[in-house]
């Protein structure tokens, strides 16, 4: 699958000055419908179901904001190992989605390579992990009730038609963990949308909307669940690591000491914070950690085990979406280094455009990764086979798509 350029069917540089963490917006038509076809429909649906053993909540059956239990539509199978899964029984499955239930697969990026490809393409424009959900529906009946999410979401209609009533935040960027839980939301919503096959729709995070499925039609769509990993609260609690250096930060409080000490020692660390919050570029440096470290969706590279072929159709793609690279000089050389999974590769200058290339979502024959570097094929392998042991890189033969 294509990169879907999402950013710049949400608005590229306009979104993110205007929209992101501030308003919903809603964008008709953002996916025509060759890329919705390719992306996801029932079919896929109906073999995710049939291929995963989905454990609930991976997968489950929300109706007027319960759960339902898993007996209503599957059945608890003991194996000869003694573990036990749920085997969905199709026809009381669909009776229950008949009688006003949606259904829900979590993490489907992890199950479909190219929702996964629209996952990565996210995380690597908004810096951020990215989960997608799937929900379906065929009555007016809500799943969820009128509800509230923790995490930035990025809806894309997928098939049939859902209306969506948004009714704004009553609490400005709550959390999973928070002190108070917003209050209620008003009674008349801020938008009423219908959304239709290729619509996007972005909600911040703490938006109050209603959801339902009253259009006559089956509703299939995706949600990207954005989590909030850049607040001022995580940016103090990676500081705080950072600061470990220090001794008055590895030092115990003085408990026992006399107010004047206490008060000085308290002094001191507040000034040591201050001066670490004044670095320069301090939130470039804090988001390209949060970023090296994300694992994103690792994938074996089987059967080939510590080397790659120099063969040029042999396929690459990189594990994370928000992998990084940058230039760096080490021992007087000038090096080009990739971070991502928790890892990091240098390799020489001349191979940061094979890099960059990679940093594209999809999958990249070897050979064009040799040609855009201006090396030869068995060079691009060893390079490949690098970020692959480090878990940044996985590969496949051309016969595998």
């Amino acid at each position: 699958m294509t990169q879907l350029r999402i950013a710049e069917r949400l608005g590229q540089d306009d979104f993110l000055a205007q929209t992101l963490h501030r308003d919903y917006r809603h964008v008709p038509r953002a996916l025509s419908r060759a890329e919705l076809g390719a992306l996801v429909s029932f079919d896929v649906v109906n073999d995710i179901v049939a291929r995963h053993r989905l454990q609930p909540p991976r997968l489950r059956l929300a109706r007027d904001g319960d759960i339902l239990p898993e007996h209503r539509y599957a059945t608890a199978v003991t194996t000869r190992r003694s573990t036990v899964w749920q085997r969905i029984h199709p026809a009381e499955l669909h009776q229950r989605l008949a009688e006003g239930a949606s259904l829900v697969i979590d993490q489907v990026d992890h199950l479909h390579e190219p929702i996964g490809d629209l996952a990565a393409e996210l995380e690597g424009w908004l810096r951020a992990p990215v989960q997608v959900n799937l929900y379906a529906s065929w009555t007016a009946t809500q799943g969820f009730g009128t509800h509230w999410d923790d995490h930035d979401v990025l809806v894309v209609q997928a098939r049939g038609a859902k209306r969506w009533r948004l009714f704004g935040p009553t609490r400005h960027a709550p959390l999973h963990r928070d002190v108070t839980d917003p209050a209620p939301p008003p009674d008349e919503p801020v938008a009423d949308l219908v959304m239709r096959p290729g619509d996007a729709l972005y909600l911040p995070r703490g938006w109050w909307h209603a959801v339902t499925t009253d259009q006559g039609t089956p509703s299939l769509h995706l949600t990207c669940g954005i989590t909030p990993p850049h607040t001022g609260s995580r940016l103090l609690n990676w500081l705080a690591d950072e600061l470990l250096a220090s001794d008055t930060f590895r030092m115990d409080l003085p408990l026992h000491a006399d107010e004047a000490a206490q008060t000085q020692f308290l002094a001191t660390l507040g000034k040591e914070t201050a001066t670490a919050l004044a670095e320069p570029h301090l939130l470039d440096r804090y988001t390209a950690a949060q970023d090296a470290a994300d694992m994103g969706r690792i994938r074996p590279s089987l059967p080939h085990l510590t080397t790659v072929p120099a063969d040029e159709g042999f396929q690459v793609r990189l594990t994370t979406g928000r992998a990084r690279v940058i230039a760096v000089t080490v021992d007087g050389e000038d090096l080009a280094r990739i971070q991502g999974a928790g890892q990091e590769v240098d390799v020489a200058a001349a191979a940061a455009p094979l890099l960059h290339r990679l940093l594209q979502t999809g999958w990249h024959r070897l050979g064009d990764l040799a040609d855009t570097a201006g090396v030869p094929v068995p060079d691009a392998a060893a390079l490949v086979a690098e970020l692959v042991t480090a878990q940044m890189a996985t590969i496949r033969t051309e016969g595998d798509t």
